[in-house]
């Protein structure tokens, strides 16, 4: 009699629990477009493009990047997952959806991480846990990398050069050495992170047993699969940076290929570097893209109020195509999460 109560109890836990995921995305979601009214702008700059041949061509790549930016993602997941449960790929892609649901109002989206482990039946959540850790880890580094890279062609060309044996440049050649050792020590790090079980095991010792063992988790992977990931990340950063330059043209910010995937790898380098609660990231989006590409017109061309209100509305709009969308979507499937299990 106790076993059954047990499961009522957590099947209703679990559907209280479903409701207030759907009830927080919706809201979340909605005070951004109509309450705080921050897509205004969007909506007015999508309209005057209505009537443009060309708009259906960018919606239809755009969506379609959309599709294939989280179908890399669920692939990377189901391939980390893969140590602790063999799931399928839709069922990959179903948790990566209910983890964006989950995680939209949560501080820095801390919540995907908890939201995907719970479509799992078998496996530990808690592994499913650090497991999801190591795919976001791998997503940060990347975007890193390409970010400081760019930042060592960005600096000459956007805040000027002088002559070869200057100050300026003995200095500029000792950021590119430090940046190239800092990116071939995080490349070292994540590659051996399978030591860091090992090492916080020796750390707490037999302070905190349950949580060495769901870490330890970490340990199982091989070089060759963290680099896989690592590949597999990447691939993703070249979807969501196309997606917002294609964007950028749509909203008739017209630059130049390789100066708009410098300058959109920048600006997603410095969104990394900013702790962000949820809330206000559409915001600090906006911010940091009109700064950074409002940089290029005032060297290369003419700002105008026509060309801001056309970077705010691209980075808006890649907010709502990656975020907001998929959010909605995966709602439908936070009705597979199970919180308690029998």
């Amino acid at each position: 009699m106790k076993y059954f109560t047990n499961i009522h109890k957590n099947k209703t836990y679990n559907f209280i629990i479903r409701l207030g995921i759907i009830a927080a995305t919706y809201y979340f979601i909605y005070s951004q477009i109509f309450h705080k009214k921050k897509l205004e702008y969007v909506v007015d700059s999508f309209l005057e493009l209505i009537d443009q041949p060309f708009l259906y061509f960018f919606i239809v790549w755009i969506s379609m990047l959309m599709i294939v930016n989280w179908g890399i993602e669920a692939l990377k997941w189901q391939f980390l997952i893969g140590k602790i449960e063999k799931i399928s790929f839709f069922k990959a892609f179903e948790a990566i959806f209910a983890g964006i649901s989950v995680s939209i109002f949560t501080p820095n989206r801390i919540g995907e991480w908890f939201g995907r482990v719970f479509i799992l039946k078998s496996g530990n959540p808690w592994k499913g846990v650090f497991i999801t850790m190591v795919g976001s880890l791998s997503q940060l580094l990347i975007t890193i990398i390409v970010g400081a890279t760019s930042l060592l062609f960005y600096m000459p060309i956007y805040f000027g050069r002088t002559n070869l044996f200057s100050d300026y440049d003995y200095l500029y050649y000792g950021f590119i050495f430090l940046v190239v050792v800092i990116i071939a020590a995080l490349i070292l790090l994540f590659l051996n992170v399978t030591a860091l079980p090992g090492f916080v095991s020796r750390l707490l010792k037999r302070k905190l047993v349950h949580f060495n063992d769901y870490f330890s988790v970490i340990s199982t992977f091989s070089t060759f699969e963290l680099s896989t990931v690592l590949i597999l990340s990447f691939l993703r950063y070249c979807v969501f940076a196309l997606q917002f330059y294609l964007l950028l043209m749509m909203f008739s910010v017209e630059i130049p290929l390789l100066h708009g995937l410098m300058i959109i790898s920048m600006i997603f380098f410095i969104m990394t570097a900013i702790p962000t609660i949820t809330l206000a990231e559409l915001g600090i989006r906006g911010s940091i893209s009109l700064y950074f590409i409002g940089l290029y017109f005032e060297n290369f061309s003419t700002l105008t109020d026509k060309i801001n209100i056309g970077i705010v509305s691209a980075s808006s709009s890649l907010w709502l195509v990656n975020l907001a969308i998929p959010a909605l979507i995966g709602t439908i499937f936070v009705f597979r999460l199970n919180f308690f299990r029998k």
